[in-house]
């Protein structure tokens, strides 16, 4: 709906007005035009983007997916051509891409908190609110 990537605009661009600091929005966004329409709307407000992609191997997100409890998505099977179709023209030049297919949530997590900060994969980077 075109009113969703507006508001997504909108939303990042208030609560960092009340918070400051760095703002994480985990979505997916398999459609190119949708993309374009939020990262210039982030631009617009000189919002600082960071795109990272959270990547698997069709294998391995089929597999995920598939032994999710208690039972698999329809809707996420569905995807996995579409994000792969993204993935091989657009998306993966688009973004930072993490590879997960060998990695737990926390370690993807971590592979993005360093990748962000800069750290090294020594470090423990300290996670803060804003005052």
């Amino acid at each position: 709906w075109p009113p969703w990537r507006q508001l997504v605009v909108e939303t990042a661009r208030r609560v960092l007005d009340y918070t400051g600091g760095t703002l994480v929005i985990p979505m997916t966004v398999l459609v190119e035009q949708y993309w374009r329409e939020i990262s210039t709307g982030l631009a617009q407000h000189a919002i600082p983007v960071r795109h990272f992609v959270l990547h698997a191997d069709q294998d391995t997100l089929r597999r995920r997916i598939e032994g999710e409890h208690p039972v698999p998505s329809p809707f996420r099977l569905k995807y996995l051509e579409p994000y792969a179709e993204a993935a091989r023209t657009w998306l993966h030049a688009e973004a930072e891409v993490v590879d997960t297919t060998h990695l737990t949530p926390a370690q993807a997590a971590m592979q993005i908190v360093l990748r962000a900060t800069g750290g090294s994969p020594g470090a423990q980077p300290q996670l803060t609110r804003p005052a």
